[in-house]
């Protein structure tokens, strides 16, 4: 297992620290002995996060910070250099989502989370990297998704983003292969219970929720501290929604037969919803918590990813026939 990080004392930097993995993962770091540099958009929810940190026994620092404005990002790189003099780990945590399909999610929503998730995670580690280069270590833990492995409708500029992370973070790890000291990281969480979806624009219609069995957020965060310890190359969390990436592989069409009805009577409720473009473009600190009050139905969820199964392998055994016969 690589080398990482003794977290005792060490600089660490993560962005959308106000909310959800992001403020998880800086409350886990805190509690290990680091000093954290929280970033988010701004407003008391990181400013609360950062008290948390401190509580937990942490040197703490909250810097506003919008990870799209690569001027920012830039600013809260030699925030963390000038607080700590140095930085041991930089997680990319800062996302935000859509749900609709691709004509009515408005085109300045799904450039804002392309903006954010992706360029994003590219200009955080494009900031750090100086700085962990002079150091000749350091690690970068970038929050990708299971939605970077498989596809599913109504998410398409978040899922977009997603798979991008995946493809920048081995770009990365290949630019960085003479520097053996710096490590890149992807976590691939599943549903997790953040307010990620209360956060989300929505243009469905109808109100919108995870898709069962959902994780607690606690679970992500000790992948990542785990991750700056013992840096992994890729790290999923959520087991039942990674059997569904491994149907999106093994049975493309089949996967792209059921995706949608998942969504229709799964994701979406059945009350109606107003457009609306959640935390997109601004911030919604009442919202803003480590949970989002998502209760978790493992058992119903597994007899649903059974009943999902079971299908797919009836679907795939029935195509097969046809495809065989004469």
């Amino acid at each position: 297992m690589s080398r990482g990080v003794d977290l005792d004392g060490a600089a660490v930097v993560v962005t959308g620290a106000s909310s959800g993995i992001g403020r998880a993962a800086a409350q886990r770091f805190a509690g290990r002995g680091a000093n954290v540099v929280l970033a988010a958009r701004g407003g008391p929810s990181l400013d609360a996060a950062a008290a948390e940190c401190r509580a937990a026994g942490a040197r703490a620092v909250a810097v506003p910070t919008d990870v799209a404005d690569s001027e920012a990002v830039e600013a809260l790189a030699r925030r963390a250099v000038t607080a700590f003099g140095r930085i041991d780990v930089w997680v990319n945590a800062a996302a935000v989502m859509a749900y609709g399909a691709i004509g009515e999610v408005p085109v300045d929503v799904q450039r804002r989370i392309i903006e954010v998730n992706l360029l994003g995670t590219m200009q955080g580690a494009r900031a750090a990297l100086p700085v962990l280069k002079r150091q000749g270590r350091g690690v970068i833990i970038n929050i990708a998704s299971l939605y970077a492995k498989m596809t599913s409708p109504y998410v398409s500029a978040y899922a977009t983003s997603k798979f991008g992370i995946v493809g920048f973070s081995e770009v990365l790890r290949q630019e960085l292969k003479q520097d053996r000291g710096i490590h890149v990281c992807t976590i691939l969480p599943g549903s997790i219970d953040t307010p990620i979806f209360r956060h989300a624009a929505n243009y469905t219609g109808r109100t919108i929720k995870p898709v069962p069995p959902v994780s607690s957020p606690t679970r992500v965060a000790r992948a990542v501290v785990r991750c700056a310890e013992h840096p992994r190359r890729e790290v999923t969390v959520g087991q039942l929604h990674h059997l569904g990436s491994w149907g999106h592989a093994l049975l493309p069409r089949t996967y792209s037969e059921l995706a949608p009805l998942a969504m229709r009577f799964v994701a979406l409720g059945k009350q109606p919803a107003p457009a609306d473009d959640g935390n997109v473009f601004t911030p919604q600190p009442d919202l803003d918590a480590v949970r989002g009050g998502w209760p978790n139905r493992a058992a119903r969820a597994a007899v649903g990813v059974g009943a999902v199964v079971a299908a797919a392998g009836a679907l795939g055994a029935l195509r097969r026939a046809v495809e065989r016969a004469p």
